[in-house]
């Protein structure tokens, strides 16, 4: 077994090394990246060409971004053999939280003026940042590099 393959019981985390754990974020940064993209074009295609206000524009856009995100962090960024429908539950509790709460405060500055471009990418910062750390330390805790 190589270092990549660390098999830890359920109640222990994995420990990885800093390289490991830089990989890691730097590859959930291109995925997060590459989401973005995904949520970005179908948000202007809904808002500017659809003219659906910004909430619905955003919630859907955000929407197809997470499952494109938790599709490709799952499988490469954390390699993890976890049941998908429970990664998909913790994942979607985390967006039970952060999608009302970003849907509000989006709503919210793009009525006082805010550029509607901005406060989608400063949401998308906070999405990434948080989302990193939920997916690391609680959805895939147990469970990095268990895939084959």
């Amino acid at each position: 077994m190589n270092e990549n393959e660390k098999q830890v019981s359920p109640d222990q985390s994995i420990k990885l090394t800093p390289r490991q754990n830089a990989i890691q974020a730097i590859k959930f940064l291109l995925f997060s990246i590459s989401a973005g993209i995904v949520q970005a074009i179908s948000f202007t295609l809904l808002f500017e060409i659809i003219h659906l206000p910004y909430w619905p524009a955003y919630l859907i856009a955000l929407v197809l971004s997470v499952l494109w995100n938790f599709t490709f962090n799952r499988k490469f960024t954390f390699k993890s053999a976890t049941n998908v429908p429970i990664a998909m539950t913790k994942v979607a509790l985390y967006y039970a939280v952060f999608t009302p709460l970003s849907t509000w405060w989006g709503d919210a500055l793009t009525s006082i003026g805010w550029n509607e471009y901005l406060v989608l990418f400063l949401t998308m910062v906070i999405n990434l940042v948080t989302e990193y750390l939920f997916c690391r330390f609680v959805v895939y805790k147990n469970s990095i590099n268990s895939a084959k």
